[in-house]
């Protein structure tokens, strides 16, 4: 993903050297290149976050059901 993202960002850069006068060329570079990058990247990372706090939170019910398991045969 994160290619995709820096080629992107390579084009995009390119497209806004060319522009006629420096505020075209920065308007360019925000509004094609940086802001639908950031959106991308966002949305990619908050799936692997929830994916990662899903397996952090079964890892823990799991611990707390060993840790039940071996109270119970404590007793």
């Amino acid at each position: 993903m994160y290619i995709i993202l820096i080629a992107w960002i390579y084009v995009v850069f390119m497209m806004a050297i060319t522009e006629t006068s420096a505020v075209a060329g920065v308007l360019t570079f925000l509004l094609y290149g940086v802001l639908p990058a950031s959106i991308i990247f966002y949305i990619g990372t908050s799936g692997k976050r929830k994916t990662l706090r899903q397996r952090q939170q079964e890892k823990d019910n799991a611990e707390k059901k060993a840790r039940a398991s071996s109270e119970a045969q404590d007793n």
